[in-house]
C-alpha cells in the first residue's frame, strides 16, 4: 500500500536516511520540516515536490518562504507549521525525526488526526509515555518503532505469537569513551564527545551516547512501547552494535535482530511493515564481523543510566523532568558553556528541584520540562 508522509525533521539524520530509501519504497512526500536549514530542506522540495514546507525557526521560515517562492509549496513556521505539517489531510504517516521535546505536541496531534507514526522521536514518549500511548489505543493509530534496538525489539515481537516477554535485552554502543573512568571524563572535549565510532548522528544523540543517557531514554520509551516496568528490561554494553537487541521469553529462549549498524534498515521497516523489500542496507557477513562481544554498563562513571531508571520507575513527570534538564545540559556543553563531565551531576539535581507529579496532563508536562530547563540554567549561569 502506498504512503502518504510527512517527515518531521527532514535535514536532520533520520529524516535525510528516510529520503534515501524512498526509492525502495511506494511512498509519496506530503509536507517536510525543518528547524533552520533552508538550503537542504529546499533542495529536499524541489525534488520530491510535497505540498507543505516548515522551519521551526521563524527567520528561517521566512527565507524558505523566498527561496521557495517560484512554486505552489506552502510554507509555514513554528510550532503551527510543524503541527500543521502533522495532520496534513493528505497525510498517512508521520516520520517524527525531530530531536527533543520539539516533537511532542507535533505527535500528539497526529495522533489525533489519526495518523499512524513512524517514531525516532524518543522524547515523546519519554516525556509523555501514558499520554501518548493511551491517545494511540483510543483513536486507533500504530506506533512504529523507527530507533534501531526498538526497531528490533519489535521485529522479534513478531515471532512471539502472543506469548508475553520475560525480558527486554536493550544492546548500547558504550559510545566513544567506554572503558574511561569518572576521573578521565573530566578532561574530554566536545570533539571527542561527537566521535561515536560505529553510529553517524546528530549533535545531541551522539552527546547523549557518550553520557549514556541515550540508552537511558530507551529504556523508558521501552517500558511505554512494550507495557513492562523498567525492572524487566536489561543495558548490555555490545561494542559492534550487530546485535540490535534482544528479547527473552519464560522459557529462557533469547530472540535477537542482527544487522549492520545502518540506520535506513529500520526506517524502511518502520514504513513498509508488516512487508519486507529490499532495502539498500549493506548485508551483514557474520564471518567478516569475526566476534561479538558484551558486557555490563559502567554506572559509576556514566550515572545517567542511574537517572533513568529512577525515572522510569517514578513514572508520572519524572521523564519530562529528567529529558528537559538533559536538553538544556546538552545544549549549553555543545555551546562550549559546560564541561562534559557536569552533565548528570545538573540533570540530577534539576530532578530533584522539579515538583513530581503522579499523572501529569500535558500542561504540566510542559510545565515540568521549563521548570526542570530553568534548574539547570540556574545552576551555570
Amino acid at each position: 500500500m502506498k504512503k502518504h508522509l510527512s517527515i518531521l525533521g527532514s535535514t536532520g539524520s533520520i529524516g535525510t536516511q528516510t529520503i534515501d530509501i524512498l526509492s525502495s519504497i511506494d511512498a509519496e512526500v506530503v509536507a517536510l520540516t525543518t528547524n533552520r536549514n533552508v538550503r537542504l530542506i529546499e533542495e529536499q522540495a524541489r525534488a520530491l515536490h510535497p505540498k507543505l514546507c516548515a522551519a521551526f525557526d521563524e527567520q528561517a521560515a521566512k527565507a524558505l518562504k523566498t527561496a521557495l517562492a517560484d512554486t505552489d509549496i506552502e510554507v509555514l513556521s513554528g510550532m503551527d507549521g510543524l503541527i500543521a505539517a502533522a495532520t496534513h489531510p493528505d497525510c498517512d504517516t508521520v516520520v517524527t525525526a525531530v530531536v527533543g521535546m520539539v516533537g511532542l505536541l507535533p505527535t500528539l496531534a497526529a495522533i489525533d488526526a489519526r495518523k499512524d507514526i513512524a517514531l525516532a522521536n524518543k522524547e515523546t514518549l519519554v516525556c509523555a509515555g501514558g499520554l501518548v500511548m493511551e491517545a494511540a489505543r483510543r483513536r486507533g493509530v500504530h506506533i512504529l518503532p523507527v530507533d534501531s534496538e526498538h526497531s528490533a525489539i519489535f521485529q522479534c515481537v513478531q515471532a512471539a505469537q502472543g506469548n508475553p516477554l520475560a525480558k527486554i535485552i536493550l544492546t548500547a554502543s558504550g559510545g566513544p569513551f567506554f572503558g574511561k573512568t569518572a576521573e578521565e571524563l573530566k578532561t574530554v572535549t566536545r570533539e571527542q564527545a561527537l566521535h561515536h565510532p560505529n553510529w553517524s548522528m546528530g549533535a545531541k544523540i551522539t552527546t547523549d551516547s557518550a553520557t549514556m543517557m541515550n540508552k537511558g531514554l530507551e529504556l523508558i520509551e521501552a517500558m511505554w512501547l512494550y507495557g513492562l516496568p523498567q525492572e524487566q528490561i536489561e543495558i548490555v554494553v555490545h561494542r559492534e552494535s550487530i546485535v540490535h537487541s534482544l528479547i527473552e521469553f519464560a522459557d529462557g529462549a533469547v530472540l535477537a535482530q542482527l544487522g549492520v549498524p545502518d540506520m535506513r534498515l529500520p526506517i524502511q521497516y518502520a514504513l513498509t511493515y508488516p512487508a519486507r523489500v529490499p532495502c539498500k542496507v549493506p548485508r551483514l557477513s557474520l564471518a567478516e564481523a569475526g566476534k561479538l562481544t558484551f558486557c555490563a554498563p559502567d554506572d559509576e562513571a556514566f550515572p545517567a543510566m542511574r537517572l533513568a531508571r529512577a525515572a522510569a520507575a517514578r513514572k508520572g513527570s519524572a521523564g519530562a523532568a529528567l529529558n528537559g534538564a538533559n536538553e538544556a545540559a546538552v545544549g549549553l556543553f555543545l555551546d562550549g558553556k559546560l564541561p562534559f563531565w557536569r552533565i548528570p551531576g545538573l540533570v540530577e539535581a534539576a530532578m530533584a528541584d522539579v515538583p513530581f507529579r503522579a499523572k501529569p496532563t500535558l500542561d504540566e508536562i510542559l510545565e515540568t520540562d521549563r521548570a526542570a530547563r530553568e534548574a539547570v540554567l540556574r545552576r551555570v549561569e
